[in-house]
């Protein structure tokens, strides 16, 4: 196991995840600070997630004979230029378009992350390695967004963009230290560019990576509906803002940051009843969050939610290594895109809600959303074992 090489991928996702659901945090301050409305500061998730949903399989299938490790650096550099420049935005448009130039590195980053993390890993630890990569994720939400929300309401969301820039930058430099040469496969390196085109999208004809995608758009959409509105829907509940939403943020990430790494010890062995487990808590956190009970229930079922929700992309981005193991940068690129229809299609939705003043009704699409996705889960054994060795048994059955 390259520990160090993972924790610079795992540094390198923590500066995208927060980029990315900042204005989560700060949807106050960039309403105010250029005079649109909350509602409208919530449609940058949508329109980040389109441009990445649409761009992540050409643009992964364009760069799929570039070295790994020099792509994983180009795409952090783009991020860094881009959020540098958001910095900066004059107007709400500027900022949607810097945003935009970024979601087109997110898509490539996140496709060759996972695979990237399974060649720095021994054999029959991929999972293990791609949950290390993705405490990222959750140091993301524990420590990057609730910082960078109280930079923001402190010195103002430019300096908090800023800062994430910077951070980005740090990580170009230890990608190009710290990744070893990492050139492309050889089957990848001899196919021509429309025969890979054809290839990422022909992998969606998989039974088990379209339904992995399904399952995965269905419980994002749900999830990044409410999540986009946490800030106005825990002010609603139990009175918090301001110094009481950066701690309630902090714990959500810590809640995260606990079950990622608890899932990353069961993940290889036991990945069905992981899952199962998290989206069953997932939706009991989301309803509790629906009517109006006050600061302390809102705080656990918050927590509870933070704890739950993180820690399902470790299973569903090990699960789609695991069932495409002879196209895993295609089945990874699919994957990333029905988790950012899924973010899009959420925030859509959420700014819907939030427009016509149904907050409350979030929770419970959250939930209601969360049991199909446990449903579909539990009827999809060829897909989310209960052991993995009945992931191997039906492996085989299917070569």
């Amino acid at each position: 196991m390259n520990r160090p090489a993972l924790a610079v991928l795992g540094a390198s996702a923590f500066c995208f995840v927060t980029a990315e659901t900042l204005p989560v945090g700060l949807l106050p301050q960039i309403a105010d600070g250029l005079h649109v409305d909350e509602a409208h500061v919530g449609l940058l998730l949508t329109s980040y997630a389109v441009v990445a949903a649409i761009s992540t399989i050409p643009l992964t299938a364009l760069t799929m004979r570039v070295p790994r490790h020099l792509l994983l650096a180009i795409t952090m550099a783009i991020f860094v230029v881009s959020q540098g420049a958001a910095a900066f935005a004059p107007t709400f448009l500027v900022l949607a378009a810097t945003r935009l130039v970024c979601a087109l590195a997110h898509g490539v980053f996140w496709s060759i992350i996972g695979p990237v993390a399974a060649r720095l890993a021994p054999p029959g630890q991929a999972g293990r390695a791609t949950a290390l990569v993705f405490i990222g994720n959750s140091l993301a939400i524990v420590a990057g967004v609730p910082v960078g929300t109280g930079i923001g309401q402190w010195l103002g969301w430019r300096v908090a963009v800023g800062v994430v820039a910077a951070g980005g930058a740090v990580c170009v430099l230890l990608l190009r230290r710290a990744l070893p040469a990492l050139d492309p496969l050889p089957h990848d390196r001899e196919t021509r560019l429309g025969t890979q085109l054809r290839a990422s999208v022909a992998i969606i004809r998989d039974r088990r990576v379209a339904l992995l995608c399904v399952i995965t758009g269905i419980l994002v959409v749900g999830h990044f509906a409410a999540y986009t509105y946490i800030a106005p829907l825990v002010r609603r509940d139990g009175g918090l803002q301001g110094f009481g939403l950066s701690a309630l943020l902090l714990g959500y990430g810590a809640a995260a940051l606990v079950a990622g790494y608890a899932v990353g010890r069961h993940i290889d062995r036991r990945p069905g009843p992981a899952l199962t487990l998290l989206l069953a808590a997932l939706a009991v956190a989301v309803a509790l969050l629906a009517p109006v009970l006050g600061p302390v229930p809102t705080v656990l079922a918050a927590l509870l939610w933070g704890g739950a929700f993180c820690a399902i992309p470790v299973c569903l981005s090990a699960t789609a290594l695991r069932i495409a193991p002879r196209a895993r940068d295609a089945a990874s690129a699919v994957y990333v895109v029905s988790f950012q229809i899924g973010i899009g299609g959420g925030a859509f939705v959420g700014e819907r809600f939030a427009s016509a003043a149904l907050l409350g009704g979030l929770p419970l699409l959250a939930a209601g959303l969360a049991l199909v996705a446990l449903v579909m889960v539990a009827r999809a054994r060829e897909v989310f074992p209960a052991r993995l060795e009945e992931a191997d048994h039906h492996l085989a059955a299917a070569h």
